[in-house]
Parts: C-alpha cells; structure tokens; sequence
C-alpha cells in the first residue's frame, strides 16, 4: 500500500483551517466577555444583599442567581438541540452573543447612572442562561465540523485553552476594572462582545448534516434515548454533573474573598482566575501531548482528585493555600473536561451532535448553575466552609459510584471507537 503523499496527510494543527482560526478568536473574545460579567455579577450581588443580610442569607441570593441561569437552560435546552441540527448554527451563535453584547451593554448604562439593583442583575442573570442555551449546544455541534476528525482531539484541547485563558483573564481584569469605576466592565465585556460576533461573522460555510424531517419533541426523545443507549457518552455526561453539582465551590468565592479570607473584590479575581490558571496549564500540556490510553481511568481519578482539592480549599484560611487548592482544582477538572468532550464528539454521528451537545449541555448547565443554587442552599443551612467541605466529599463519592456502575467508561482505552480506527 503506496504510503500517502504530504499533501494527502491532514495538517498537524487545527489553526491551519480559516475557519477554525475565526472560531478559536470568537471563543475567546466571548469567554474573556462572560467571565468579567459573571465575578462582576456575583460580586455586585453578593456586596448589595450584604448591606442589609447577615453572610448566610447572602450566599443564598448567590445560589439564586445560579438557579436565575439555570432556569431557562432547562426550558430551552433540548428545543436549541433540535434547532442546531436543523438550522445553520453559525446563526444561532452570532444571535447568542449578540444577546450577551446587549446585556452587557445594558448594565453598563445602568452602572453610569448608579441604577443597579438587584432586579436588574437577575434579569440580566435570566438573559444569560437564555444566550448560553443557544451558543452552547450550537458551538459546540459547530466545532467538528472545522477540522478533520483526525485533528479533533487537538482541536478540542486548543478550544478548552481559549476557554481557560478567558477564564483565567476574564475575572481580574473585570476586578481590576470595577475597582476603577462599576460601568468599566461592562463596557470592556461589550467590546470583546462585538469581537466574538465579527469572529463568528467570519466562519464561512461548513458541512451540515442531512436535515431531520422529525418534529421537535421526536427529535427531542432521539437525543435523550441515543445518550440513554450510549453507556459511554451517558457515563461521561452523568458523571461531570454529580460531581460538579455536589463539589463546586466557586458560587461561594465572593463568600470567601469578602468574610472568610478577608481579601475583598482585589482579592475575589483572583481566587475566579486560580481554577482557570490550572486548567490553561493542563489544557497547552493536553494539546502538546494528548492522552493516548487509558482515558477512562485518567478521568475518573482527575474527577475524584477534583473533590479533595475542594476540600482542602474549603478548610483553607490562607490565600495562598487557597489559590494553590483552586489550581489544582481547575487542573483536575481539565482533564475530564477533555476526555468527556472528545469521547461525546468522536462516539456521536454528526447528524445527532446537535441534540446530544444539547443534552450533554444540560447536564452541565445543572452541574454548575444548579450547583450553584445548591452550594448557596447548604451554605444558608450550614455555613459555606460545611458546604464546600461536603460538597468535597460528595464528589469522591460520586467518583467511586460512577466507575462502579459504569465499567464501560472505566475500561475506556482511546478516544476513537475502534470500529472506525
């Protein structure tokens, strides 16, 4: 067999692809934009109700502002995954972001004139889980069809840097800003707004799946029963929302910065950016050298040392120690972050990527928004260093349960199922 030619070999890296390049761009300009209003968000929320509510009662308001973003990720979720395999998703991530500028926009000017309150930030929390129920599932349907299979795994990686190099910019640059003056965020988000639309704007036509004659609610059905069906892609998806939804901590960091590490707004960007800065670090390490073997096993002990590092940034009275905890965290939660993506998108046929991104998006979308709501539970009924703590231990338990009950996913060797290797 006649060895292929250069020209025959797919290119090493997914920015040889225009398409791709114009993505990674719009992925990071909207990730930079939505990191500096979520710790500006949270911390405004937190600091209003601490006016006149004792800490417990604040976290709640906290964990109310997830519930805020989950709510309408739940009713429009699995609607948007039909719509991604049906209409052009480029369009519907162009009108989700354009979303997000107009919020960003709209906070600002309220900022300016001193007229944020709480009903303000809710409404706009609303208006974020609507833009993200469509960008997501849409995105990330979108992302396989830029580059050749071959180079997925990489590309995966590179996306997940832009994604932490937002996150680890996005919340002390928003800190930084606010310190200056409230209305600085919200205009600074509004820019990298209209940078993601132009970028979005940019992606040129790409393969589209046959188009799917089912109403929306068998279209619907189809996703859930395929995910149902599919141990693998069901054991990946289940498994991140228990553990995040019981061991995430970072709803109640403006809880920390402010009455527990005494470190204020300067201090609250950050302990947002410290999980964010692990991540990016173990993101550039997985698209240098990406995992070979053992998948699963890598990503169910990432998951369990995921729930000790909450811990230890739970009982933690130290910055330093906090933000290495953090780290470690954001780490760990990398690694699972790209095993779970690349097995979903490489065990997924793309004329079902758009509903099964749509549901693996509600899972997620419940693991941290919803997780949101209940760590500001527990901390309102038990204090927010017993929530964390617990979460902590809740997500190891999750961890050992899950490679019990799904020995599918344990026993994963390689992203590609070899029945097409």
């Amino acid at each position: 067999m006649a060895k292929p030619t250069p020209s025959e070999l797919p290119p090493a890296s997914p920015f040889a692809f225009a398409n791709f390049r114009a993505f990674w761009t719009a992925k990071l300009a909207s990730t930079l934009g939505s990191m500096m209003l979520v710790v500006v968000l949270g911390w405004q929320v937190y600091d209003l109700a601490r006016e006149t509510m004792a800490p417990r009662e604040a976290a709640f308001l906290l964990g109310m502002v997830g519930l805020a973003q989950f709510l309408p990720l739940f009713a429009l979720t699995l609607v948007v995954g039909h719509v991604a395999d049906r209409v052009d998703r480029r369009f519907i991530a162009r009108a989700a972001v354009a979303l997000e500028l107009g919020c960003a926009v709209a906070l600002g000017l309220l900022a300016m004139t001193g007229g944020v309150t709480m009903v303000a930030l809710f409404t706009v929390a609303v208006l974020l889980g609507v833009g993200r129920a469509f960008a997501s599932p849409s995105l990330s349907a979108l992302a396989p069809n830029l580059v050749p299979r071959e180079v997925l795994p990489t590309a995966i990686a590179w996306n997940s840097i832009s994604w932490q190099v937002g996150a680890v910019a996005g919340p002390p640059l928003g800190a930084f800003l606010y310190a200056g003056a409230a209305y600085l965020p919200y205009f600074t988000a509004a820019g990298l707004f209209a940078l993601a639309f132009i970028g979005l704007m940019a992606i040129g036509e790409v393969p589209r799946p046959p188009r799917s004659e089912l109403s929306p609610w068998r279209s619907t059905v189809e996703g859930l029963s395929y995910v149902q069906r599919n141990k693998i892609v069901l054991g990946a998806i289940s498994l991140d929302l228990f553990a995040v939804l019981l061991g995430g901590a970072t709803a109640l960091l403006p809880v920390f910065a402010r009455d527990i590490l005494h470190v204020g707004v300067e201090g609250l960007g950050p302990l947002r950016a410290a999980p964010a800065a692990g991540a990016a670090l173990t993101a550039l390490v997985l698209a240098w050298r990406p995992l070979a073997n053992r998948v699963g096993v890598k990503m169910f002990g990432c998951v369990a040392l995921f729930g000790v590092a909450t811990i230890v940034f739970g009982l933690s009275t130290n910055l330093y120690l906090s933000l290495a905890a953090l780290a470690v965290l954001g780490a760990a939660d990398m690694v699972s972050v790209y095993v779970r993506s690349s097995l979903i998108q490489l065990h997924t046929p793309d004329e079902m990527r758009g509903r099964v991104s749509a549901v693996s998006m509600l899972f997620i979308s419940a693991s941290n928004e919803l997780g949101e709501f209940e760590s500001g539970l527990t901390a309102a009924w038990l204090g927010p260093v017993e929530a964390v703590v617990l979460g902590g231990i809740g997500a190891i338990i999750v961890t050992g349960l899950w490679a019990w009950w799904f020995p599918e996913l344990r026993r994963a060797d390689r992203f590609v199922p070899r029945e097409s290797g």
